[in-house]
């Protein structure tokens, strides 16, 4: 079967992307593996104290690494998540003379992307385990040490205390998927749903487009809430995006406030950080703003916004341990719905808390 993505080219157009990293040669370099080692340690305790979760699957392994091995893990994981999508394209693309053209388009849109990604995500939980392959390059927590010196630098950040906060939210997010002992099968059931729905029709990425040009002259902006994958997804595939975006809120609005919460003590740049991280997330504009828009990073960043809110809301509504009741079993999570309205979540939620 012919491929729909030629990952290769995927590969060398996101490592030109990315750009020069002056930082990798930087002498400070070396002290990042061994402090994101042991706070990758730390924040498991932190963690745990704060939120009563930890992971099940067994001590978290830290990788440091420069924006390529970043990439190429990433397009790793997308091969692997992917597939039953890829496939799809790949029956509709055949041995057509068009498919050669199609795999080296969407090898450049998929490495543009990821290059620019690289140069600003920090960390990463990859939680897509493959049982069958080399167990050393299975649930990771990968930090990409450019990105974090150029930060520290920037903003005059004292490292230890940066370091360990950024440890603090991978490690949240992989006590969420590896201490919840349903959660990391739910989630990729999820996006199994979303992949197994989608019709290869290049008709719907016409309409899509044709949405976004109409919605633009009339002064909105179909983009924010999901990206293109949202505007081209079946009445099917809304639904389970939809439950993958509540999904998604609660988890990055958890693991933002205990970020926060978990190394107050330890971190009294904290706020400073959250701050800045904040700003950074809002900043881009022009090409870049649209890019996050494309791709969803727009939806992402209101995640982290809305997330946040709807835990504080249920906080006030149930105390700080209400919470708890969503990483019971699938059906307590809250839906988007109720991520802005966080009130139905807690009246459905708190009559049964004794």
């Amino acid at each position: 079967m012919t491929a729909a993505v030629d990952w290769d080219l995927a590969e060398k157009v996101a490592i030109r992307v990315s750009g020069r990293e002056p930082f990798a040669e930087s002498y400070h370099y070396d002290s990042l593996e061994p402090d994101f080692t042991a706070f990758s340690e730390e924040a498991e305790t932190l963690v745990f104290d704060s939120t009563g979760l930890r992971s099940l699957a067994g001590p978290a392994r830290a990788r440091v690494v420069d924006r390529p091995r970043w990439i190429g893990a990433n397009i790793a994981s997308f091969q692997r998540l992917l597939r039953p999508l890829l496939d799809k394209f790949s029956e509709r693309l055949g041995a057509g003379p068009m498919a050669p053209v199609a795999q080296k388009l969407a090898g450049a849109e998929v490495g543009m992307m990821l290059g620019w990604m690289s140069t600003r995500v920090l960390g990463q939980y990859d939680l897509l385990i493959v049982e069958e392959e080399d167990p050393d390059d299975q649930d990771i927590v990968y930090y990409v040490g450019p990105n974090i010196l150029a930060l520290e630098k920037a903003y005059a950040f004292p490292p230890r205390e940066f370091r360990l906060w950024i440890a603090l939210h991978e490690i949240t997010h992989r006590a969420q998927f590896t201490g919840v002992p349903w959660m990391r099968e739910h989630f990729l059931s999820l996006v199994e749903q979303t992949m197994k729905a989608v019709d290869p029709d290049p008709k719907r990425l016409i309409y899509a487009l044709n949405r976004i040009a109409e919605s633009i002259r009339s002064g909105t902006n179909p983009l924010t809430e999901g990206g293109l994958a949202t505007l081209v997804a079946s009445e099917e595939q809304r639904a389970v995006l939809d439950q993958i975006s509540g999904l998604m809120s609660l988890l990055e609005g958890h693991g933002d406030i205990t970020m926060d919460r978990a190394g107050k003590a330890l971190i009294p740049g904290a706020d400073r950080f959250s701050r800045v991280l904040r700003q950074r997330r809002q900043s881009a504009t022009g090409i870049a703003r649209l890019l996050q828009q494309l791709i969803g990073l727009e939806a992402k960043i209101n995640q982290y916004e809305q997330g946040e809110r709807f835990i504080k809301a249920v906080e006030a509504a149930g105390g700080i341990r209400l919470i708890d009741r969503a990483w019971e079993e699938p059906s307590n999570l809250p839906t988007i719905e109720e991520i802005r309205n966080p009130e139905l979540w807690v009246s459905r939620l708190r009559p049964a808390v004794a």
